[in-house]
């Protein structure tokens, strides 16, 4: 009995205390309340939200097609407004007419990354946003418009020729006609892509005088040489000696040469300095333009395919590298990171990272897919000119102008060693399969060394004058060097011995007879 009443007693403790907790917490239960319902409605009216954007993007589908139905009538009519107008002289097209002579002689000094004055003429839209002055253009009043008192007075474009008087007159015509935009141009498109594709001049059907071979590459089936001409690129017979083709419609001086991997392209790196860069894909079989891909504002200095061919990249002197999609002939990717000119660009062997080679003394390895920089190789005391994965793609070795080949890890940039004994800078670089690295010299001279224990092989002599470029097959154990003085040696690599030497320019010294046998001479 007594058992039952403490339990009751307990219990009645127990109601108690639930009755206090009760009190104590009735002043929250009535706000937690209003919370729980005020969250209940929130709930409510984003599920009704969801629906009308599900709704409303329901609609858009299907009003989609008619939008863009009637925005490229819109932009037809525009255009044809244009035509019109400019016909009758009462208009100038700025993408036909005034961007080619922005792009020929003032983007060199005004562009994003150089911009004199604060003023950038890459596109229309910071064209009409004007300088650290103020607005540069005025709308339908050429006579109050900054800019056209500087081309008239020849403070534009500074320290080069004036434009000519049809140029000027061209650009004063555009802005007192209301300076127009083409209709359908995005204003924030480069003016290089949107001036009108010009062919590049012819090169000389003969050659007064041999220019240096600044790049080189072997097909890959190794029956090919191409050669860096002017305003071309020239297809040798590695054999012989004998020239195969012309490949014209080339910027002035060719830097860099690549066979995709099948061999049925070739990209060629390329530009005049300080007017103008491009990177251009050609049909090795015939010569024919296949895609013009990137038009820039200084010389493109180098180019490389990945391992399976399905991108190309390239970097300039415009401090810029770009992805290419070659399938597509689409641009993918580009990056801005180097300060100063980049020299080099490679592909490591699983497609996934680029590594740059710059003048501003590093080198970088960038994620392929997204170009998020990931390490920066800091080694070099000088500009450098080349780099290039081993075959492995745990080490790096890149060259310059401090005389030494250096190895590092792209994980984290560490270098492994460096290897001297050269006299002179290194101009470019070439891996074999095997691990070892081929390298051109300002000594005259090609050396090989193997990348993993940095062991010299051979010196490979013959060059009379800077050695510019290098290319290696390794099937048919060759190696090629292009000099200064625009003599290309070939190598046999098994025993170091000059198999083939001519100049690689056509009217200097050719290889005469039908047989096109190389008769091994010497340059003029």
């Amino acid at each position: 009995m007594k058992a039952v009443q403490a339990a009751e007693a307990e219990a009645a403790k127990a109601a108690q205390a639930l009755a206090a907790a009760r009190k104590q917490l009735a002043p929250v239960d009535g706000p937690l309340a209003a919370k729980r319902k005020q969250l209940a409605e929130t709930e409510q009216r984003l599920a009704e939200a969801e629906r009308r954007e599900q709704s409303l993007t329901q609609r858009y589908a299907k009003l989609k097609p008619e939008v863009e139905k009637l925005r490229t009538e819109y932009v037809a009519a525009r255009r044809a407004a244009d035509r019109a107008l400019i016909a009758a002289g009462k208009l100038v097209s700025f993408a036909e007419s005034v961007a080619p002579i922005f792009v020929k002689r003032c983007l060199a000094c005004h562009n994003a990354r150089t911009a004199k004055g604060r003023l950038n003429l890459e596109t229309f839209a910071s064209l009409m946003a004007g300088g650290e002055s103020g607005v540069v253009i005025e709308p339908g009043d050429p006579d109050a418009s900054v800019l056209v008192a500087m081309v008239e007075d020849g403070s534009m474009p500074k320290d080069a020729d004036p434009l000519t008087p049809e140029q000027i007159a061209v650009i004063r015509k555009w802005v007192a006609t209301g300076a127009r935009l083409d209709a359908g141009i995005d204003p924030h498109a480069k003016l290089f892509d949107i001036a009108p594709k010009e062919p590049q001049p012819l090169p000389p059907e003969t050659y007064p005088v041999a220019v240096p071979i600044t790049a080189l590459a072997f097909s890959p089936d190794g029956k090919w040489l191409a050669a860096s001409g002017y305003h071309e690129v020239i297809l040798w017979d590695a054999q012989s000696g004998r020239r195969v083709r012309r490949i014209t419609n080339v910027a002035e001086r060719v830097h860099g040469i690549a066979f995709s991997p099948d061999g049925s392209l070739l990209g060629v790196a390329a530009g005049t300095p300080g007017q103008m860069g491009e990177l251009k894909l050609f049909a090795s079989a015939d010569g024919k333009l296949v895609a013009d891909l990137v038009t820039t504002a200084d010389s493109m200095l180098a180019v490389a395919f990945d391992a399976k061919g399905e991108r190309v990249a390239c970097a300039g002197a415009d401090r810029s590298v770009f992805v290419f999609d070659v399938a597509q002939k689409r641009r993918v990717l580009e990056i801005q990171d180097h300060a100063d000119w980049v020299m080099g660009v490679a592909w490591s062997p699983d497609g996934k990272k680029l590594v740059t080679a710059a003048r501003d003394k590093t080198c970088k390895v960038f994620d392929a897919a997204s170009g998020e920089a990931l390490v920066t190789f800091n080694g070099h005391t000088d500009a450098v000119y080349a780099a290039a994965f081993a075959p492995d793609g745990k080490s790096v070795v890149s060259a310059g102008r401090d005389k030494q080949l250096r190895v590092w890890k792209p994980s984290d940039g560490k270098q492994i060693r460096a290897i001297g004994g050269f006299g002179g800078e290194i101009f470019m670089l070439a891996v074999s399969p095997d691990g070892h690295v081929f390298s051109a010299c300002e000594d005259k001279n090609v050396r090989e060394h193997e990348i993993g224990s940095g062991k010299a092989l051979r010196t490979y002599t013959g060059h009379s004058d800077w050695v510019f470029s290098v290319a290696v097959h390794a099937a048919s154990k060759r190696v090629a060097a292009g000099g200064i003085n625009g003599e290309v040696v070939v190598w046999d690599t098994s025993n170091g011995k000059v198999v083939l030497r001519f100049v690689a320019a056509p009217g200097l010294n050719r290889l005469e007879g039908e047989s096109g046998q190389a008769k091994e001479q010497k340059p003029r």
